[in-house]
């Protein structure tokens, strides 16, 4: 019996030094395999999803963490570059370039004369603050309603230049009845969410109207179908996590109004400042960097 004991052990030891030999010569392939998540049952996918857009939504309230950063906006007749510092008062601009041009000495006293406006009078900087909030809102109501607003499945596993991803697909959710106006925006829109594995933040989404959506039975509104939106987000540097870059096309109708947007935004450079500065001090720190030049426009 013991001898049995013995060889059996012998056996188990020998067994598990060729498994590691066998892991030394593969090594990348049993590093992968190890790796490696399951794939996800849909109602897995919709659990995660509705824990990952949670944790955005707490995120995009944290004050905690400001941030200096570049935002260069483009569309088909114009683009703009500015350097933008947020502040306990709200973000505070300066414009760097217009159309990939640095500004004019006259433009430049231009954007001196407005940042000196600001610091004479406060309420113009309580007021931009307030259509701040009311933006922040309403991107909140829409955030709220993603977990229920599509019906999503998983879709594999993608490599991304961070670091591999969960590719989930969505539909519309045909029982989807938005509560809030600005939720409306996500009827009849289907594509894919990707989820970093690592750190469970969303890293892009990406969909497409696939039908027409009207606005108070079209008396309202319309969006046309077609519209696009792409968004991504990256780790950029200490676990934040911040919008990278962004593409929003639509083609709308608001009660006489015909919108039609074709915008990209790409924001980079993000530098932390200090907690809880006020916006007289961005405006130190946007003079001080005026005469930095402009970064090239990144390459898509």
């Amino acid at each position: 019996m013991a001898a049995d004991l013995l060889q059996s052990d012998s056996s188990r030891k020998h067994l598990s030094r060729l498994a590691s030999l066998l892991c030394l010569l593969l090594g990348t392939s049993c590093t992968i395999s190890a790796q490696s998540p399951a794939p996800l049952t849909n109602d897995e996918a919709q659990t995660m999803i509705k824990r990952v857009l949670h944790t955005e939504l707490e995120s995009a309230q944290d004050a905690a963490h400001p941030m200096q950063y570049h935002l260069r906006k483009m569309s088909p007749r114009l683009s703009t570059a500015k350097l933008i510092v947020e502040t306990k008062d709200g973000d505070v601009a300066r414009l760097l370039a217009v159309n990939d041009a640095p500004l004019s000495p006259e433009s430049q006293q231009t954007e001196d004369a407005r940042l000196q406006g600001l610091l004479n009078d406060p309420s113009l900087q309580r007021h931009r603050q307030e259509r701040e909030q009311g933006d922040a809102e309403r991107a909140r109501k829409v955030m709220r309603a993603l977990p229920d607003a599509f019906l999503y499945q998983y879709a594999g596993i993608v490599d991304t230049p961070h670091g591999p991803s969960y590719r989930m697909s969505f539909q519309p959710n045909p029982n989807f009845d938005p509560e809030d106006l600005e939720a409306q925006v996500l009827k009849g829109m289907a594509g894919e969410l990707w989820i970093d594995i690592a750190q469970q933040r969303v890293t892009r989404l990406e969909g497409k109207r696939i039908h027409n959506v009207d606005y108070g039975w079209g008396i309202l509104g319309k969006l046309d179908e077609g519209g696009t939106l792409l968004l991504e987000q990256a780790d950029i540097g200490g676990h934040q996590w911040r919008t990278t870059h962004m593409v929003l096309v639509m083609n709308a109708r608001f009660l006489i109004k015909t919108v039609k947007l074709d915008t990209t935004l790409d924001l980079s450079d993000f530098t932390p400042v200090t907690p809880g500065i006020g916006y007289q001090k961005a405006i130190e720190i946007l003079r001080a960097q005026s005469l930095i030049p402009t970064p090239a426009p990144a390459a898509k």
